[in-house]
């Protein structure tokens, strides 16, 4: 394609001459809002001039500005009566535009972009002077003679021309200087064409000219596409050990030729739904061809247009519309999943597959502990930096936005007693505004102490962030005791589901090897519907829904503590994978008397089906050990001939054979029946609970 730039470059130079036009004065950028979905608003304000007011905007962005463009206010001086620009012109359109095929990707030479003039009045400067009139043809060099290297065949044209005077003039290409169309249009078309086809043709620049009348001022405002803004923190621990400064800072990037020149800059911390859609190019309609029925040919329809072109430009090169999308990032103060920074999962105490919190039994709610309330003042929340900004094209600048004294405490966190010990944070949004996510770094004793990612923090919000390991501090379990007491029963969809309480004891030996006290944060894997004793106080992990034990050790010292948790919750099992044994221990149990004596009953009726599956068992090792033996007699049988007929039919292996075939038919019988009977007994269970 490059050949393809080169050629209409040089066409557009020679027909466009070296004048041009003076550019309309540019609306001066006021104010930005950037936005974490990508795109940004941008504010114009200024007096309307009288040559002419524009707005830079790239070729990329003009749909955007046309489907969002706003007139804000113009204080009734200034009238606004719309905007004027440059057509949009697809790929398709700007091949049409220079004349060439719209369906092919290869190399277009010189000759091709001359052989579109054919039939058009050009002026050829040649050495000599310059010659007028109309081409005719143009000649392709001549074929290589057999046996001549291809890349010694002279690259040479010829044009055909008619010139005023009616000449006919054969023109050489190494004596032509230039070829320009005298057609003024055809330069407007080999602009469009050259725009189109361009590999920066979306980032060219496209202006806007406004069309106002008046003196006065004039604000407009539109969105187009931005990079996204980001953040990351800094986290300065207070000198008494609780407490800290949170600084924010934003990372803000200009993508555009404009110089953005005392701009005020808002940061909005919210995700307002965009997309893109098409609005700046031409669109056509296709209609039906209709023909005669005998087919009329002319050659000439529509100046050398072709049915084949008026049925449609099937061009499919452009990417489908889509609208924009944020993805999720994996990381955070307690999260888990594939490369995700946080706490992960934690615990002490295990549950078993199909156990989870009893909706019957309401022991606690350990999600409510220490709970935050935090209002929320609308969708976005903005941030506006304090000086307005001024930042050259293509440039990016890290610029503060936040800093404010934050509710933060340094603790040291364990996931579980047989996890490490980690130096964390616990820290709360104490501010009024939503903290977008981003890295934190954590700076205490006027050094720098780690550094991890902040979740996504609404006002009241709270996370636990690990930043590296405390090395001073140590769990150990000395003792872990659970009992459960079942409570409730209820059968449903052939399902048992127990509601118990456990109760749980646990043992903890906790060591601070260094000089001052720690606020040790354990996570305990205990079901929120719960309560717990012994610990100094209690959290919540609101990431990982997991309750937290805080024990507060001096420095240097060693400090046993046991809790005591009792939680409720509830187990599921299915009829078919009932036992007798278990049904009499819920019935021993401190069920309510009616639900003891169900469970007493099922017992019973469990306990005869278990009887049978066992005799079913029995009979099923028969079968297989008589079908082993009838094998066996078989292969005897074999052995002697008695597959061919030579063994006699009253001899002492066909009589064994028939003997145990026998046999082998009443076990099956008699394991039909029992299968008929285990359905009838496990009927009997399900009516019973």
């Amino acid at each position: 394609m490059r050949e393809l730039f080169m050629a209409l470059g040089m066409l557009l130079v020679s027909a466009c001459g070296a004048s041009a036009l003076s550019p309309s004065p540019v609306l001066p950028l006021r104010s930005l809002r950037l936005y974490e979905t990508g795109v940004g608003y941008f504010e114009r304000s200024g007096p309307v001039d009288p040559r002419g007011t524009s707005l830079p905007v790239p070729a990329g962005h003009l749909d955007d500005a046309l489907k969002s463009l706003v007139i804000l206010g113009a204080g009734g001086k200034a009238t606004v009566a719309g905007l004027t620009f440059g057509s949009s012109v697809s790929k398709g359109m700007g091949l049409a535009l220079a004349g060439l095929p719209t369906d092919g990707d290869a190399p277009i030479r010189y000759f091709d972009l001359l052989s579109t003039l054919k039939g058009a009045s050009v002026a050829v400067r040649l050495r000599e002077g310059e010659i007028d009139g109309r081409l005719i043809d143009v000649l392709d060099a001549p074929a290589p003679v057999t046996g001549q290297d291809p890349s010694r065949r002279p690259d040479e044209l010829t044009l055909l021309l008619l010139t005023r005077k009616g000449e006919l003039r054969r023109v050489r290409s190494m004596e032509i200087q230039s070829v320009r169309p005298l057609d003024p249009a055809f330069a407007t078309r080999l602009g469009s064409a050259l725009g189109a086809l361009s590999g920066r043709g979306a980032q060219l620049q496209r202006s806007l000219r406004l069309l106002a009348q008046g003196d006065g001022p004039v604000t407009l405002g539109y969105i187009a596409e931005t990079p996204i803004w980001r953040t990351t923190y800094r986290l300065v621990f207070a000198g008494s050990g609780k407490g800290g400064v949170l600084q924010g800072w934003a990372l803000i990037h200009n993508d555009a030729d404009e110089d953005w020149h005392h701009v005020q800059v808002h940061l909005v911390n919210g995700r307002p739904d965009s997309f893109l859609f098409p609005l700046a190019a031409p669109r056509y309609n296709r209609r039906e061809l209709v023909h005669p029925e005998n087919e009329l040919s002319t050659v000439p329809q529509l100046l050398g247009s072709t049915a084949d072109l008026l049925w449609g430009d099937f061009v499919s090169e452009s990417p489908a519309m889509g609208g924009l999308s944020v993805g999720g990032m994996s990381v955070g103060g307690g999260g888990t999943g594939s490369g995700s920074i946080g706490l992960g999962h934690i615990g002490t105490v295990g549950h078993g597959g199909g156990v989870g919190s009893s909706s019957l039994l309401e022991v606690g709610n350990l999600a409510a502990i220490n709970q935050a309330t935090g209002v929320e003042g609308g969708a976005l929340f903005t941030y506006s930096l304090a000086e307005p900004l001024e930042l050259p094209a293509h440039g990016s600048a890290l610029v503060p936005f936040l800093q404010q004294e934050v509710d933060v405490e340094p603790i040291t966190w364990l996931a579980s007693a047989k996890d490490r010990a980690r130096s964390a944070a616990r820290v709360a949004n104490s501010t009024k505004q939503t903290l977008p996510q981003g890295p934190i770094a954590f700076y205490a004793g006027g050094g720098f102490s780690g550094e991890s990612v902040l979740d996504r923090l609404k006002p009241g919000e709270r996370r636990f962030i690990q930043f590296g390991d405390d090395l001073d501090v140590e769990v150990q379990t000395l003792n872990t005791h659970t009992e459960e007491e079942p409570r409730r029963l209820v059968f449903q969809k052939d399902v048992l589901v127990e509601h118990f309480l456990q109760k749980s004891e646990l043992s903890y030996e906790v060591e601070n090897r260094s000089g001052t006290e720690r606020s040790v944060y354990l996570g305990l894997q205990l079901d929120k519907n719960a309560e717990v004793r012994g610990a100094e106080a209690l959290d919540f992990d609101v990431t990982s829904s997991r309750p937290v034990a805080i024990f507060h050790v001096p420095g240097r010292q060693k400090v046993q503590r046991t809790l005591k948790a009792t939680e409720g919750l509830s187990r599921r099992t299915p009829l078919d994978s009932l036992s007798a044994e278990r049904l009499g221990k819920l019935a021993a149990a401190g069920l309510p008397p009616q639900e003891k004596t169900v469970a007493s009953e099922a017992a019973a009726r469990q306990r005869e089906l278990e009887t049978t599956e066992k005799e079913d068992a029995r009979l099923k090792e028969e079968v297989t050990k008589v079908e082993a033996d009838i094998g066996r007699w078989r292969d005897h049988l074999k052995a002697q001939g008695g597959d061919k007929g030579q063994a006699p039919a009253d001899g002492p292996f066909v009589k064994r054979i028939l003997q145990q075939e026998d046999q082998l038919q009443a076990l099956r019988k008699r394991r039909e029946a029992l299968a008929a009977e285990i359905t009838r007994r496990r009927d009997g269970v399900r009516q019973t609970l």
